[in-house]
Order: C-alpha cells, then sequence, then structure tokens
C-alpha cells in the first residue's frame, strides 16, 4: 500500500535532487540553450512544477492555476526544444520560487485526499507515483544536457565494483510462453499495461551489454565505412551526421580513445558498456557481429521470467534495487565494468539489465493488446508507431524508483545524447 508518508517522502526525495543537479551550474547556463536537442535548464525545472500543479492541484483537489500562461509556456507538445529559449520563461530564482509554492500547496492538499481504490488516479496513489516519477525522468533529462554542456560539472564519482568474469558469452533463453508487461505495479505506465500472453521460439542473448572494447573492435576494423551492416536509414543518416565512433569519443593521437564525461576528457574505460550510440549505430555492430537486437519481448523475458514460469519484478527477484543490485541513481555518473553485479543477475544468467545503460531493442513502440490510455494520451498513445524504437533497463543516471522490467522509454532512432548502449540476441 502506497501511504501519503511514502508519497510525501519520494516527492520531497525527487525534488532535492532536481535541485542538487542545478546546484553547480552558473544561472546563465541554466537559461541558454546547450543543444537544439534539448531544453534549456531552467524550462525543465519549471516545467516539473507546472506538470506537478495539473495534477495534484488542479486534478485531485480543483484548486486553480497559479498562472494560465504556464500551461502554454511549459507544454512540451505544443514546444518542441529547439523553440524553447523563445519563451517567456521563469528565470532560475523565479522557477524555484514558484516550484517551492506549488509543492507546499501539494502537501497541504495531501492531508485531505482519501487514497481510495475507487478511483483509478488515486488508487494506489498513482497520480503521485506518475508524478514523481516524470520529475525523476527530467532529473535523467537534465543529466543529459549537462553532459552536452561545454564546461565541467563537477559530480561525486564514487567507485564502481571491478569487472568480474562472467562466463560465456551469450546464453540460451527457452522458448514459449511468458507474461510480458503488468497489471499489478501500482505505479506503472499505461503502456506497460496490460499483462498478456508472449509465445517466443528459443533464442540467445548477450550475459553483458556490448562493451567500449568490444565496440572499438567493429571501429577499427571500418565498421562505419561498410555499408553492408548498415540498414538503408542508418547508412543514409551515418553519412548525413558524419558519424565515425560514438558521441563523445575522440582519438587521441597515438592510436588510443578518449571520451569527454561532463566536461573531462579521461582514457576510453575498454571494460565499461558502450553509450552514447543511437539505434542504427547499434544495428549496424549487431550485423557486424553475426547477431541482431533483441525483440524487447525477448529483453523482457530474459530480464524477468524464471525457467520454472514465474516474473519477477526484477531481474534478481521482488526485492527493490540497492547498490549491490545495480547501477542506478546517479551515484558513479557513468556506466561500471560489465560483471559488476553478480547480484543482480537475471534467471537465465544475464548481468546489468538494470542500470548502467538504456538498452536499445528491435522492436517499434507500440501498444500492447488491449491498451488504454490513461490518465493522458500524450504520454504514451500518441509516440505509438515505426518512427520511434523501444528502450528498456534504464540507466546510471535513472533512478531505482523509475525503472522496473517491464518499463518502457522510447526515442528516435538517431539519438545518441542519451545514456544507451545495447546488447546482442541471435536466433537459437
Amino acid at each position: 500500500m502506497r501511504s501519503k508518508e511514502v508519497v510525501a517522502r519520494e516527492l520531497e526525495a525527487v525534488r532535492r535532487r532536481s535541485l542538487d543537479l542545478l546546484e553547480p551550474v552558473p544561472e546563465p547556463d541554466q537559461v541558454r540553450q546547450h543543444s537544439p536537442l534539448m531544453s534549456p535548464l531552467v524550462w525543465d525545472l519549471a516545467h516539473v512544477g507546472n506538470y506537478e500543479e495539473q495534477w495534484l492541484l488542479r486534478a485531485v483537489a480543483g484548486v486553480p492555476a497559479t498562472d494560465p500562461r504556464y500551461d502554454d509556456i511549459y507544454d512540451a507538445f505544443r514546444h518542441p526544444r529547439r523553440d524553447r529559449p523563445q519563451l517567456l520563461m521563469l528565470g532560475p530564482r523565479e522557477a524555484r520560487g514558484y516550484i517551492a509554492g506549488v509543492r507546499s500547496r501539494v502537501l497541504d492538499v495531501l492531508d485531505d485526499v482519501a487514497l481510495q481504490p475507487d478511483d483509478p488516479l488515486l488508487d494506489e496513489a498513482f497520480v503521485y507515483g506518475m508524478v514523481v516519477q516524470h520529475e525523476h525522468q527530467h532529473d535523467e533529462t537534465m543529466l543529459a544536457t549537462l553532459q552536452l554542456r561545454d564546461h565541467r560539472y563537477p559530480h561525486p564519482d564514487e567507485p564502481g565494483p571491478p569487472a568480474a568474469a562472467v562466463g560465456p558469452d551469450d546464453v540460451l533463453v527457452e522458448g514459449g510462453p511468458f507474461v510480458m508487461g503488468t497489471d499489478l505495479e501500482p505505479w506503472a505506465y499505461d503502456n506497460e499495461r496490460p499483462a498478456h500472453e508472449v509465445d517466443l521460439a528459443p533464442f540467445r542473448i548477450d550475459v553483458v551489454p556490448v562493451t567500449n572494447r568490444a565496440y572499438l573492435a567493429f571501429v577499427d576494423d571500418g565498421g562505419y565505412d561498410d555499408r553492408r551492416v548498415w540498414a538503408e536509414a542508418g547508412w543514409a543518416w551515418r553519412r548525413e551526421a558524419g558519424l565515425e565512433h560514438p558521441e563523445f569519443w575522440a582519438g587521441d593521437g597515438a592510436g588510443g580513445w578518449t571520451r569527454t564525461r561532463f566536461g573531462a576528457v579521461e582514457d576510453l574505460p575498454l571494460d565499461e558498456p558502450v553509450q552514447h550510440v543511437c539505434w542504427y549505430e547499434a544495428d549496424a555492430y549487431a550485423r557486424w557481429a553475426g547477431k541482431r537486437l533483441p525483440t524487447e519481448a525477448e529483453w523482457e523475458k530474459a530480464a524477468s521470467w524464471e525457467p520454472s514460469g514465474r516474473k519477477r519484478r526484477y531481474p534478481w527477484g521482488d526485492d527493490p534495487p540497492g547498490p549491490h543490485h545495480a547501477n542506478l541513481g546517479q551515484h558513479r555518473f557513468g556506466p561500471t565494468s560489465a560483471g559488476a553485479y553478480p547480484a543482480g543477475v537475471s534467471p537465465w544468467g544475464c548481468h546489468q539489465l538494470l542500470g548502467d545503460v538504456w538498452e536499445w531493442t528491435a522492436s517499434d513502440f507500440t501498444g500492447y493488446p488491449g491498451f488504454a490510455s490513461f490518465p493522458y494520451r500524450e504520454y504514451s498513445e500518441v509516440f505509438y508507431g515505426a518512427e520511434y524504437k523501444v528502450l528498456r533497463g534504464g540507466s546510471w543516471a535513472t533512478h531505482p524508483l523509475a525503472i522496473r522490467t517491464t518499463f518502457r522509454n522510447w526515442d528516435f532512432p538517431i539519438r545518441r545524447q542519451i545514456f544507451a548502449g545495447f546488447r546482442c540476441a541471435t536466433d537459437a
């Protein structure tokens, strides 16, 4: 049961995370746009407050809007990211004042709200979980913006566990039916529902995500110039964008490679999962390796389904993610070496299916059989179609509250600024 105490605690935790992320950033850098792919940081900050106001004050309690203009300024569907710097946004101090005022009223209203099962918005505090997860997702978006800044961003960098031997390169996942999606997760989004049976042929899937070492072999072998391993649309994008290696990689002039991470240039860590590759790059690597990307159904079965026929909430079981299970929650501000979390292994023997890097799948983003939009079409339904590819598993920047084996992310196949990598699969 999601209590009011849990709701208040999670609201406070996510707001602390948002404000802490922006604390080291000078106010002018919070206002300017660092890439046309991303919003100004201060837009994201005020947007999460406007979203919270719409759902936790107006939808739940009928409280009047603070300022009707904000619904337009902070409407993500009305204003593409590239256009947001031209909006009459609140400045950093005004945005903080606005979201603080919203939060104070939300907590006041919460005292009188009945978390009743006959109201789908309030059953198990669903609408509060939606708002908390929404802000955590924008925090990850802000981290992607901070990575694109041309200044160093100070951050804690806890040492991760060392790389570990993980056995064979891939494992067999037996064929047969499994239950995909969920009807039980109280804060799951509409696109994760309903639970339904999917029958899969047997397949093999990589034990760990593709590492920088493995991906470097593709680069060194001329993979970016080999038309044969690229899909037609991928080859066109590779040529148009001038892709030659993952984003933020650079040659060091002596035959080695570096990467830039939050403004700091460092040697490329060969044992970490590759990140900042788009779907087309992942697909080309898989073809070069004689493999393919897994479907999202294959990914979810490998991550959650026990051979005995029981579904797990997380790859390791039903216990919430801990620091020994997965690299989540921006503790390291980067991926951890392959095999570093043996306690997080899945029923079939796969490592790091949650955390480290989002994993591209072969699947287009579509609704499940029996899908119904809730509580609004713009969260999922308006994005359904072949132009978006599904990502699974979360990244090092994903908060543990906002990830599970059924969680579905999606993006254009050209996107590289997100913290995405992949693993491969083959038919058995």
